[in-house]
């Protein structure tokens, strides 16, 4: 079975994802570094370049991150990766997803997803999404584009006892009228 590749270009109407690079590094982390992106985040601390530098790179080590590039201004104002492909469940998880606060509130978090999901449901029945159990920000996002809450609350093995939930999309549903949720 071939290995599915894990960090494709991506064009939407108004960005473009691509895999990220070594280059990125300045650029990516001017976007990051305003505090509030991290507020309610498990790790408030992101803005910081110790800390974000940590996180840009297990980006590149994971060979699964990419970088959103706004077309308009050809900036780059976030970035998300895959992770924890399980072909056996049929599951892959994107995370670690964050968005220059110059792009809250738009369309641009549901193309994003939109063209991750679009990719993933070709090798994957199930996209999964940890959420932080107090990111109500990023809960409400992924209520808005159809995820589906799991019982209980999770925990990774390298995040110190954080507490997450999970949500879900399934293929199925999101082929059967949630991918208009992300139009």
């Amino acid at each position: 079975m071939t290995q599915p590749d894990f960090q494709p270009t991506l064009v939407g109407p108004t960005v473009t994802i691509r895999p990220m690079s070594a280059s990125d590094w300045r650029q990516l982390f001017v976007a990051a570094s305003d505090p509030e992106i991290w507020k309610v985040h498990p790790v408030p601390d992101r803005y910081t370049e110790p800390v974000f530098r940590k996180f840009f790179d297990g980006g590149i080590e994971s060979k699964k991150a990419f970088v959103f590039i706004d077309r308009a201004s050809n900036r780059l104002v976030g970035s998300s990766r895959y992770h924890d492909h399980k072909p056996a469940d049929g599951e892959i998880e994107i995370g670690w997803t964050f968005l220059a606060r110059s792009h809250w509130g738009g369309a641009t978090n549901r193309e994003v997803k939109r063209l991750m999901l679009d990719h993933a449901f070709g090798f994957a029945d199930t996209v999964v999404f940890w959420v932080g159990e107090r990111n109500f920000r990023s809960q409400g996002a992924m209520k808005k584009i159809g995820g589906v809450l799991r019982d209980g609350f999770f925990e990774r093995p390298v995040s110190d006892g954080t507490r997450y939930v999970i949500f879900e999309i399934t293929k199925d549903h999101y082929q059967n009228g949630g991918r208009a949720l992300l139009v």
